[in-house]
């Protein structure tokens, strides 16, 4: 029976790697949710994340089970605290208990590098969640010291891009006022331990919400025209790196320039609802396989030019328990038998948005989707389904008005 399955997965992963994945992205992080009942067991997994070249996985718990099948490989992990943890690790000596359980007890040998402490947080509009998110950080890195394992080991936390106010033009990127007194506590908090600051960030919501005004192939790192920042005569072909400067202007705003950005979350449905629009393979191909190509090139976003993405893809499996609408569902790369759920189709690296991304240009208007205060997620809250990716991604279907009206304006110019 071992010898079959191994059999199996061994076939699976030696046409992955001449089909799939024929260029792998350096530093390329993924996301392995669980939200499942039909996956392969972790030490099936290994084979599959080192065959599309990833070197770090981001865990939404701390699942055993996984960080040992896992041990000995190299592979980095980013294992979460669920929502629900956040009230008890205030107190430090339950913070140490869960540090020295589900951390310590892994290392060294499997290379676990940050812990995310909550997830989406504060945009749930939940006081008592957010009032807790930082004590929670605060307990769970003074259990790392206490250890000896905050020089190896960073504590951080995970945002949806709706914390933003505005995002356009990208040098204008801003909070939301009314979380900026928390922000700045978090982000004081990174500049003193070194953590990064990690952002989930999906382009396709934005399609979604207006596929008539918002160009396809801006949002897919296809070639286009792209837009100008007026401000810095950036050149913009791809929204995620739109979105991504947004959150360095944001930072800068806030006299946090430097602060590392890290993107925790970001990916393409290969299928949806029919309401849905542009939840397709072919779409997911275009989107994950062009960013990939993009992250082995190892360049930056037009204002950090220099600065690694570290971005982790969503995601590993198609995950057949998720809650909400089809699309999440079928995020993954794989499907749960471990076979690809479509071909990236990276041989080339050629006519891909973002590869020579430059100052100056035609003139144009920048584009980015424009975050507003979201409402209430209906999201699960048990285990950590609570921390389950997207408890916020719902709300991109509308909220880019503003969107499409400044597209309107930068197709009619």
């Amino acid at each position: 029976m071992e010898f079959h399955r191994f059999f199996f997965y061994a076939s699976i992963i030696l046409s992955i790697s001449v089909y799939l994945f024929p260029i792998m992205a350096n530093s390329m992080g993924i996301n392995y949710g669980q939200i499942a009942d039909n996956l392969p067991l972790p030490e099936d997994v290994v084979p599959i994340v080192k065959s599309i070249g990833a070197t770090k996985v981001k865990l939404y718990d701390a699942d055993p089970k996984v960080l040992k099948a896992f041990a000995n490989t190299g592979v980095e992990f980013i294992v979460g605290l669920g929502n629900e943890y956040l009230d008890k690790m205030r107190d430090p000596a339950k913070a140490q208990a869960w540090v020295k359980q589900n951390v310590q007890s892994h290392l060294p040998a499997t290379k676990i590098t940050c812990i995310f402490v909550g997830n989406e947080v504060l945009t749930f509009n939940d006081t008592s969640l957010s009032n807790s998110l930082l004590p929670a950080m605060q307990s769970v890195h003074t259990a790392l010291v206490n250890l000896g394992l905050d020089k190896q080991v960073t504590v951080t936390t995970a945002h949806s891009l709706s914390i933003l106010e505005t995002s356009y033009p990208p040098s204008s990127g801003a909070f939301r006022e009314d979380l900026v007194d928390c922000l700045s506590e978090t982000l004081s908090f990174h500049q003193k331990t070194g953590s990064p600051f990690l952002i989930n960030a999906y382009p396709f919501f934005a399609y979604k919400g207006n596929p008539k005004q918002v160009p396809l192939d801006f949002v897919l790192f296809q070639p286009n025209q792209g837009v100008i920042d007026p401000a810095t005569n950036l050149h913009y072909d791809n929204m995620l790196y739109a979105q991504i400067d947004a959150v360095y202007n944001a930072l800068a705003s806030l006299g946090y320039k430097k602060l590392a950005v890290h993107i925790s979350e970001t990916g393409w449905p290969s299928k949806g609802d029919e309401d849905e629009v542009g939840a397709t393979a072919d779409n997911a191909k275009k989107y994950n396989g062009n960013l990939i190509k993009l992250m082995s090139k190892k360049t930056g976003t037009p204002m950090r030019p220099n600065s690694d993405l570290n971005i982790y893809v969503f995601a590993l499996f198609n995950e057949n328990m998720k809650p909400g609408p089809t699309s999440e569902r079928n995020y993954g790369l794989f499907k749960p038998d471990g076979t690809p759920a479509y071909s990236l189709g990276i041989s080339s690296t050629s006519n891909v948005a973002g590869s020579n991304t430059t100052t100056g240009g035609t003139n144009g208007k920048p584009l980015s989707p424009i975050p507003t205060p979201p409402s209430t997620p209906t999201s699960s809250s048990t285990g950590y389904l609570s921390i389950s990716p997207a408890t916020e991604r719902y709300e991109f279907a509308g909220t880019v008005l503003l969107t499409a009206l400044i597209l309107t304006k930068m197709l009619l110019w």
